[in-house]
């Protein structure tokens, strides 16, 4: 989406698929996206999140997980996401190869409060809700 400002990061920066890639591996018990992606590694100066989105949806597959939901806010005040939100969830759930309808997806802004308000940081959030598929590693460690 067009906008006169880009985010900086190690990675490229996309916050909500970084806070989707830490949700779905907090469901599974598994390290962080920091821990598997380290931005001490040159090998992820640049990275595609979606890139390391899918990878982690793979280590939670092979953890015996499928992700059934996802729930996320995005707290922007520029750019608006509302004409972007049906593309922004298509996206992510071909992403994960999940139906668009598996997918929530909110936008808020900073009403011009905090550093969202004054344009100094984007922020994401994230739920998960996984289901163990009984394919991991211990199946029935829920029980």
């Amino acid at each position: 989406m067009p906008h006169d400002r880009q985010l900086v990061g190690h990675s490229d920066a996309d916050v909500l698929l970084h806070a989707i890639t830490d949700a779905i591996l907090g469901g599974a018990a598994l390290p962080d996206i920091g821990r598997i992606f380290p931005n001490t590694e040159s090998a992820n100066r640049g990275r595609d999140s979606a890139e390391m989105l899918v990878a982690a949806a793979g280590k939670v597959a092979e953890a015996g997980f499928c992700v059934v939901n996802l729930d996320c806010v995005v707290h922007a005040e520029r750019p608006k996401l509302a004409d972007y939100q049906e593309a922004i969830r298509h996206r992510i759930a071909g992403i994960l190869g999940l139906s668009p309808f598996q997918i929530g997806l909110k936008a808020k802004t900073g009403e011009g409060a905090g550093p969202v308000g004054r344009e100094e940081i984007i922020e994401a959030r994230c739920v998960a809700l996984l289901e163990a598929t009984g394919e991991g590693p211990e199946p029935g460690w829920l029980v």
